[in-house]
């Protein structure tokens, strides 16, 4: 009967983890959702195929688009301004 409380207790620890690492997955998704849809430039298609990536991928297409994405985006200076595009 010791074990069994015991097999009990770490069954629940496992399931506490899960769950404080499912918050947090979903928590980052959201983030990095909002930040495509705030931030991505809306002039070409890229914006609606990370949205599309995000959305049907969840954390493992957040992930992408973090380090992919919004990293180097971060790099850059607050006041750079990105050159205009030019039409051809």
């Amino acid at each position: 009967m010791r074990n069994a409380g015991l097999g009990m207790g770490i069954f629940l620890g496992f399931y506490c983890l899960f769950g404080i690492v499912a918050i947090l997955a979903t928590v980052f998704w959201i983030w990095m959702l909002i930040d495509c849809i705030k931030n991505e430039p809306s002039d070409s298609n890229d914006k609606i195929v990370w949205i599309i990536i995000i959305v049907f991928t969840h954390v493992i297409g957040a992930i992408i688009y973090y380090f992919m994405r919004r990293r180097p985006r971060s790099r850059l200076p607050q006041n750079y301004n990105q050159p205009p595009l030019t039409s051809r």
